[in-house]
This record gives C-alpha cells, structure tokens and sequence, in this order.
C-alpha cells in the first residue's frame, strides 16, 4: 500500500515537472520581444556635461519604461530644463504584447547607453525603435541614412507583385488610421503563399509626415525586390513585409475603409480575386513588367513627379519649364531675389510648381558646383522648409524647381497688401515653426547649413499658414572670391549679424541673429529698417525693442492690429526677450535654435537670465528697405558697404 501510495505520488511529481516544463516551453515560443539588430548609430557630437546628461537620459528611460508597462507601444519623455537637456522617444509594434515591448525596450536601452557620451543616438529592432537626442525631434519624419534591409530570399514573381500591391496600400491607408498603425496579410492568387506586412510612424509626426517617410520607405523596398521579405529604418517610420507571419492572425487591419475608391491597388486586388487559372497567372506577369518599367531610366526629361529622396533632385526639360512658365512670362513672376527670378510654374497635368532663375557664374567650375549643391540641398526634407523637387541646366540657364507656396511670403502679411491678416496664435506657429527649420539645417542634417539670407521675405506660407524657409542652402552655391556684393558678406542689411558683415566671421549664430529680427518684426508688424529711411532719428526695430525692454515696456511693442485677448501679456513678453538673447552682441551668448524651440515651447519665465545688449549695425545711408546684398549685379556695393560703419555693444 505504502509502495503504490509512493508510486503514484511519484507520478504525480513527474507529471507536475512535465506540465511545468511544457508551460515554460509554451511561454519560450509565443514570447518574442522581435530584437533583431537592424541599425544603431551615435551622433559625433558630445554633450558639454557627460555626468548631468546621463543621470537625465536614466530618468527618462525609466519614465519611458513605465509607460510602456502601462500596455502602452509608444512613449515620449523629456527634461527640457537645465544643461543638459535630453528628448527620448520609444514605440514598438502594436503586435507585440506588452512583455514583449517592454523586453525589447530594455535591449534597446542596453544598447543605446553605449552612446550616451553623444547628444543624439537610436536603435532599431524589428520590434521597438528608441531614440535620444539634447533638442525636440518629435516632428521629424524621414532624414538621411534611411535604408531598407533585405532577407536576400528570392520570390516569385507573383509574389513579388502581391507583395507591391499590399506595401502600395499599406503607404496608402496608414497615415489615415489613428495611431498610424496598419497590420495586413494578402493571399498569393496561385503562389500557394502569403504576404505579411506592416506600415507605422511615429505619432508625433503629421499625417503629411507620415505619408511622406512611408512613400520613402516604399521606394527603400522597391530595391530589395524580389526577395521574399525586407524592413525599412527611417527616423519616422517602419515599413516590413514577409511570406513568413510575424504578427498574429487576429491584429490584421481591415484597409478597405482607407483606400481611395478605384485605387490602381484595389483593382488589382479584386481582379486578383477573381480571376483564376492561366489568366492570373498572366495578369501578374503583365503587372510586374509594370512595375519594372515605370522606374525612370537614364535623365527622365519631363517627367513632373517630383524628386524622391532615393534619387535625388530630378532632372526637369527646359522645354517643359519654359512651357509651364509660359516662357518665363512677367504674368506668372511671382518675386526676386539675390539670387534671381522666381516663376510659377504649372505643368500640363495641373501640377504647380516655383521656378527659379539662377544668377551665378557660367563657368565650368561653377556649373560642377551647382550640381554638387543642388543634390545636397535636394535631401534635405523637414516640414518647415521648402521642398526642392529637382533642377535644370540648360546652355547658361541654371533653373531650381520648388513646391509652390499659394500663400507667398511672410512679409505680405506683415507688411503688404495682406497686413493685419495673421493672429496671434498663427504669428507663434510662424516663429516655432521657422525655428525648427533652422534647426533641421543647424543640428540635425548631415551637413550643418547656414542660410545666411533669414528675412521675412524668404519665409513662405503655405495653405495652413505654416512657415517654410525658402532659399536655404543657395549661398553655398556662390564661389569662393564671390560674395552677394562683397567678399565677405550674403545677406541683407537689417538682419544679418555684425559680426558677419563686417568682418565676414561666419557661424550658424548669424542665422540665429537673423531668426531674432524676423521674430521682433511678426511681433510688431514693423520692417527691421523701417525707421531708417522715414526717420534718420528714430530708432529702427531692434534699437527701438532694446530701448523698451530696459524699460521694462517691451509689451509696447506688439502689433497693435493684434487683438490683446489673443495672447497672455507675460508669455509675450518673454518671446521678445528670446528674440532679444538670439541678437546679443555676443555670439557665443546667442542660443542654439534647439535651444530656442525648448524656450518657446516651454511655459514660464525663461531661467537663462536677462539678455544681453544687441548687437547694432549703424546705418547712416539712405538704404531701400528691401536693399539686399545679392549676386545679381553688384551695382551698389560702394552704398552699401558704406552704410555699415560700427559695432555697437555698449
């Protein structure tokens, strides 16, 4: 009895330790946190206070970490304040469950603490992406080193067509989805084989920001095909596809809903459904030789699409852009400039675009350099900068195609025929909005880019009345014993910092300097010389916002066309006085643009202290208020020149 009592007792303790292993083995399985390395990188940059920034980038994991146990996939954290400010940002798939997340996370955070001497890195797995820098990156959608990774598994051609068709509806119908979130799976019609695939942005970007990393990210796969699987890395988006399931059965999304009724994708869709036998079999044939033959070869003259960031600028006809200008007609100039003529220009399929007339030198040399140029300046994407799409060199012509602005410039509604037009609230996101622009060129591009040139008049608006600066990158394209008017100096008077006017010291602290002017002229609607030439005795702009902020009465300085409910007397206040650290005499005390985005962000006073004396440049000649120092002739170089005559900063 005892031995058959010990037998079964013995049983049952083997049977606990095989359902507990079985258990365990269970969880092994279904649990995968997805950590497959895809990229990581460091910036080359280092912070100032190593010991500060870490102890700052460990609070932020943590609370990142925390919000993720709380079942959410994606999390922002920030410490803003202080010196050595950090931004972080986690997202994992929305497959994953929560365990999972969270695991990946910790591997990301391993791995990314690595470089946490630098001011900016991030970590791409297939489940989770993290990412940390020392200035706001929430907005950005797509930026350089974007690539795709490739299984290198070959598939079928129809599966290489399946798989087109659900990555093309994936682009389509995310941006649209709440979340921007999309899981979907499609049946290869005869392939005896399935496509899984995935779409997602980060959600702090717009929904034009996402639609534009995922049609870059749709191009990035276009090159890994026909391998059976691939996955993108952008800063804003992930885009992935296999014939092997990743995500579960039952978080598939349905995209119908999302679809524009009559889609080139649908179609194929339905009549991939429907269609059986050899029929299907040459219905795919026919749209793979589609696809093949819809990449533009060799110089795609006229074509009108639009530049992609795989390809740089495109390559516009002059033909064409003659015709859409209708031969550069007085009737479709839309403004001028240092650097020349600018037209609208609409294309015979409606689209609309701004050309630019190039005023530079016809050498050689100078031809080499604009190419070269010109493919740096057609990477540079970021929602408040105007789009280059693509360019011309035809004989001496040297042309730029830009996405067209319906809303012109800022200066017509500060100071032309639409003044008064702008509110408060449109004039702040006018001011954030130009200030992240500088700095994506300053900090966040692969190359640091001064425009040199920052005035209301090259800020444009477009249909939102959100800010794009215009022009940038354009001086570079000068040679070097070539300057607007001078040697030294590409600018206009008025906004650009003495310290570059005169003796041609030139840093991003001089866009900074410009940034501070244009902001003081959308607070006061007033031009930067306009008392220059009505009132040789008067105080123009920033001498004037100087005279009043010492008073303590820089509140007389707003627009009076701006309606007082509109905005909080103190907050105002302290915007002028950002305006005013950005103009101190002193470059080295002016802030970085990353910094001046936290400042106008944050509520508050400010904690850097009170600005500094500006920086003044004395102007005793009669100058034009639209007097820019340019490329065109030079025909008044000894006026202008004479007309800067001493530093002030007393």
């Amino acid at each position: 009895m005892v031995k058959m009592q010990r037998n079964t007792w013995s049983q049952f303790q083997i049977g606990f330790v095989v359902i507990g292993w079985v258990i365990m083995t269970m969880k092994v399985v279904v649990s995968d946190p997805q950590t497959t390395l895809l990229n990581s990188g460091c910036s080359q940059y280092k912070v100032d206070s190593v010991s500060d920034f870490k102890s700052n980038l460990d609070s932020m994991l943590s609370q990142l970490r925390t919000q993720l146990n709380s079942s959410k996939h994606f999390a922002t954290a920030q410490q803003a304040r202080g010196s050595a400010p950090v931004f972080t940002l986690v997202q994992c798939r929305n497959y994953l469950p929560t365990a999972d997340c969270v695991s990946c996370f910790e591997v990301a955070a391993t791995q990314i603490r690595n470089c946490s001497s630098a001011n900016g890195a991030r970590v791409i797995y297939d489940g989770c992406f993290l990412r940390y820098e020392s200035s706001p990156f929430y907005d950005q959608s797509t930026q350089d080193g974007h690539l795709a990774v490739c299984a290198n598994r070959t598939a079928s051609n129809v599966y290489q067509t399946t798989a087109q068709s659900l990555l093309s509806d994936l682009k389509t119908a995310t941006p649209k989805i709440n979340g921007f979130f999309a899981a979907s799976k499609r049946e290869v019609v005869g392939g005896n084989a399935t496509v899984y695939g995935v779409a997602q942005c980060v959600e702090t970007v717009s929904k034009i920001g996402c639609q534009d990393c995922l049609t870059v990210a749709y191009s990035d796969l276009d090159r890994c095909f026909p391998d059976a699987a691939s996955e993108t890395i952008n800063v804003g988006c992930f885009l992935r596809y296999s014939d092997r399931p990743f995500f579960g059965a039952n978080q598939t999304t349905d995209l119908n809903p999302f679809l524009k009724t009559g889609s080139s994708s649908k179609k194929s869709a339905i009549i991939a459904g429907v269609a059986g036998g050899v029929g299907v079999l040459i219905l795919a044939a026919a749209l793979f030789l589609w696809f093949k033959l819809r990449k533009p070869k060799g110089d795609p003259k006229g074509n009108i699409l639009g530049a992609t960031e795989l390809r740089g600028p495109m390559s516009y006809s002059y033909k064409d852009l003659k015709s859409a200008t209708k031969n550069f007609n007085e009737d479709h100039k839309l403004g001028e400039g240092g650097f020349g003529e600018v037209y609208k220009g609409v294309f015979k399929n409606g689209k609309v675009v701004a050309v630019k007339k190039l005023v530079l030198s016809q050498s050689q040399r100078a031809k080499a350099e604009f190419e070269k140029e010109v493919k740096i300046i057609s990477n540079v994407h970021h929602r408040n900068l105007v789009r280059l799409l693509g360019c011309c060199a035809y004989g001496t012509e040297l042309l730029l195609v830009y996405e067209y602005m319906a809303n012109s410039s800022l200066d017509k509604f500060l100071f032309g025929e639409k003044r008064g037009f702008l509110n408060w609230n449109q004039r702040f996101d006018i001011i954030l909005g130009t200030a992240r622009g500088l700095t994506y060129l300053h900090e966040d591009f692969h190359l640091c880019i001064i425009h040199r040139d920052i005035k209301s008049s090259n800020i444009l608006l477009d249909d939102d009345f959100q800010p794009k600066i215009a022009d940038f990158g354009l001086a570079r394209l000068l040679p070097e014993n070539q300057s607007h008017l001078t040697t030294k100096f590409a600018g206009t008077l008025g906004y650009t910092a003495p310290e570059y006017a005169i003796y041609g010291q030139l840093s991003e602290k001089v866009d900074i300097y410009s940034f501070g002017v244009v902001v003081l002229e959308i607070i006061s609607g007033q031009r930067s010389s306009e008392a220059n030439y009505q009132d040789p005795d008067a105080d123009y702009l920033l001498k004037k916002a100087w005279r009043l902020y010492e008073s303590d009465m820089h509140i007389e300085l707003v627009d009076e066309s701006l309606n007082t409910e509109e905005y909080e007397v103190e907050e105002m206040k302290k915007i002028i006085e950002i305006a005013l650290m950005c103009t101190q005499s002193s470059a080295s005390m002016r802030p970085a643009m990353s910094e001046v985005v936290v400042l106008l962000k944050n509520k508050g006073a400010l904690e850097h202290g009170a600005p500094g004396r500006p920086a003044f440049v004395e102007s005793y000649v009669n100058i034009r208020q639209d007097t820019s120092i340019s490329t065109a002739t030079g025909s008044s170089t000894s006026n202008a020149t004479a007309s800067i005559t001493q530093v002030s900063g007393r």
